[in-house]
């Protein structure tokens, strides 16, 4: 048998073990955080506008719960808000330019279900990255 890594010898400091990796939920909740900040919105604020709890918010801003799909589209759409409309409605124009439609008039949908598919595609182009 041969090891991957040199088995460690009584000469050898030691072992400092790997840096962690961080954890998506943790990730997850630096990114809502600090956007909300950004925005200087409190947690009331983003609850009621995404209809998730403030004490589950919290939760979910600080990596304590794991956030289903629906939950992370629902503060992500919050949080997006007027950029997503005003986002949206430029690639709207844009489009209708490059199809010679702009004297039509198309319209956009700003509100409704999480995760409805508008011009914007699932959850009307809101991404969250960390």
């Amino acid at each position: 048998m041969i090891p991957l890594r040199p088995l460690p010898t009584a000469a050898d400091p030691a072992p400092q073990a790997p840096p962690r990796e961080p954890l998506w939920r943790d990730l997850v909740g630096e990114v809502l955080r600090r956007e909300r900040r950004a925005q200087g919105r409190t947690l009331k604020d983003v609850s009621e506008a995404s209809r998730i709890s403030m004490a589950y918010l919290s939760e979910v801003e600080r990596g304590r719960k794991e956030a289903s799909s629906e939950v992370l589209a629902a503060a992500a759409q919050a949080l997006a808000g007027e950029r997503l409309v005003s986002l949206t409605a430029a690639r709207t124009r844009s489009r209708s330019r490059a199809l010679g439609t702009a004297g039509s008039h198309r319209s956009v949908r700003t509100t409704g279900p999480v995760g409805a598919t508008g011009p914007a595609g699932p959850m009307g182009g809101v991404l969250l990255a960390a």
